[in-house]
């Protein structure tokens, strides 16, 4: 008798996790958005000034 190995493509693993309501208000927050990208622009320019001294 052989062993047969059942394979299952849809369990829950193979689906990516879906972001809740909150995570998608904040991915599409304007000011939010622009309060993130000046925040890492500033992270970035203390890089470089800090190597230009």
């Amino acid at each position: 008798m052989e062993n047969k190995k059942e394979i299952k493509a849809y369990k829950d693993e193979f689906y990516p996790p879906v972001p809740t309501k909150a995570t998608k208000y904040w991915r599409t927050n304007f000011i939010y958005q622009i309060y993130k990208f000046l925040r890492l622009n500033y992270k970035i320019m203390r890089i470089v000034v800090k190597g230009h001294s």
